[in-house]
């Protein structure tokens, strides 16, 4: 990690500035950008003997307009302008290059937003990127954000749970890669030509997970006759509340990822391992949130009383029903919560109606957390395989794994004179299907979670059905 900068002096001067969406220079960006990205391939690069392909002095005409857009509004944000000098010269010498793979690493380098957390900082950003669970490709993207950072929340991340680059970040305005479901801003998603030795900074859009949780946790509670506790209804119901809330969950499960007892490499980035492991590694830095949640509340921090809803909540409905099957390892864990919370009584389906025990469900989270934590302590002694294999062994006994699995009939039934990641081969692609319960809710709540792509806390309210 680097040095501890919650947050620094930038200026009245800076934080009252016209909003920069509102600018004339911003629709011009917009547009340029929106020409370009159709001719982009997936690596970024444009092949303009491809069929359809644009005359290049077309493209060039759109990258210049780019450049003096970003030249005109660079003045609204001061502290941006070595970011925005950098921006300029990669994308003078991207079109020079004759538009190949981009490579932005010099104003990825230059652009440092956890440096200057301040809450309602703008940032006008422009990457060639892939908007994760968005657009897979390196198009040309371009999103003006605010900063979330207000003093409770940079108190408590200077006292309790230091996080030098996480940014709670909400949308101003974007172009199409981010008219999805991507609600995170990550430096790795950025097309370089070489990744940095260490990334500075990681954004997640609170705005969207907050206006999309209130959509679909409204839907399902209403699909499953679900009553929740007052308090909950408000939080539901107010947008601004749930930003907080999610801006605190993120942070602490963000730098949950390396802190407890841990593999090497804590985010699996570059290893290759079975999709539950990944799924049982999210869920815990899920019910760390959780915990520190119950401890806040009792420390005088409504904020922690609405982290354990939105975790529950957001785990339970949305998780297991959105996005493919496949490696769905988020999935997965929604899965997980949802069957050890029912097989210890503290949620119930009967007679088409779902109830939760507020009280118990807070303790059998706790005991969750604790049996996966006890895998992580356990694991540092075990060999790779082994570790893997008990890890199933834990999802396994509340989760039934696919019948044609062959991880299912345990290690007699691979080669194990093969390396760790030939075994992985043998990972189905949806290991632990879906439940009868979560069948029939994906069925009555997809058109709400589709519905949900691209939203923000401007998006209007969904017409009742």
């Amino acid at each position: 990690m680097t040095e501890n900068v919650s947050s620094v002096s930038v200026g009245t001067d800076v934080l009252s500035e016209e909003p920069v969406v509102a600018h004339p220079a911003w629709g011009r960006l917009k547009a340029a950008v929106e020409e370009i990205r159709p001719a982009q391939s997936k690596d970024g690069s444009v092949d303009f003997e491809a069929e359809g392909a644009p005359a290049p002095e077309a493209l060039h005409a759109a990258l210049r307009r780019v450049v003096a857009a970003v030249e005109e509004l660079s003045p609204l944000l001061p502290h941006d302008a070595a970011y925005h000098a950098a921006l300029v010269a990669d994308l003078d010498r991207w079109a020079e290059d004759g538009f190949g793979v981009p490579d932005f690493l010099d104003s990825l380098l230059a652009f440092q937003p956890a440096q200057q957390r301040a809450d309602g900082l703008q940032h006008l950003v422009v990457f060639p990127m892939y908007t994760q669970n968005g657009n897979p490709d390196r198009n040309l993207e371009a999103v003006v954000l605010r900063m979330v950072w207000p003093e409770w929340l940079a108190e408590l991340e200077r006292t309790r749970y230091d996080n030098p680059l996480f940014c709670g970040i909400t949308f101003e305005d974007f172009t199409s890669g981010y008219d999805t479901h991507s609600a995170v801003l990550f430096p790795e998603t950025i097309a370089v030509r070489e990744a940095p030795e260490r990334f500075g900074w990681g954004g997640i859009f609170c705005d969207r997970e907050a206006a999309r949780f209130r959509r679909v946790v409204a839907a399902a509670c209403e699909v499953t006759s679900l009553e929740l506790p007052e308090d909950a209804r408000e939080l539901l119901a107010d947008q601004d509340r749930c930003q907080q809330t999610f801006v605190l969950w993120d942070m602490v499960h963000d730098r949950t990822h390396s802190h407890g007892d841990l593999p090497f490499d804590p985010f699996m980035i570059k290893q290759r391992q079975p999709f539950w492991m990944y799924g049982l590694e999210e869920l815990r830095c899920d019910l760390t949130a959780f915990h520190e949640g119950v401890k806040l509340e009792a420390d005088g921090y409504p904020q922690g009383r609405d982290v354990q809803y939105a975790m529950l909540l957001e785990r339970l409905f949305r998780f297991p029903v959105t996005g493919e099957r496949r490696r769905n390892y988020d999935g997965l864990g929604g899965q997980l919560l949802f069957a050890y919370l029912h097989q210890h009584d503290a949620l119930r389906w009967t007679d088409n109606r779902l109830a939760i025990d507020w009280d118990l469900a807070r303790r059998t989270t706790v005991r969750l957390r604790e049996e996966i934590e006890h895998l992580y302590r356990a694991g540092i002694d075990r060999p790779k395989v082994v570790h893997w294999f008990k890890g199933y062994e834990l999802v396994s006994r509340h989760l039934a794994p696919h019948p044609g699995s062959t991880w299912a009939k345990g290690p007699e039934a691979l080669d194990l004179t093969l390396p760790p990641r030939k075994l992985v081969d043998e990972v189905l692609p949806d290991e632990f299907p879906l439940s009868m319960f979560y069948e029939a809710l994906a069925k009555k709540l997809k058109s709400v979670i589709a519905s949900t792509e691209g939203i923000t806390a401007r998006t209007p309210a969904r017409a009742a059905a």
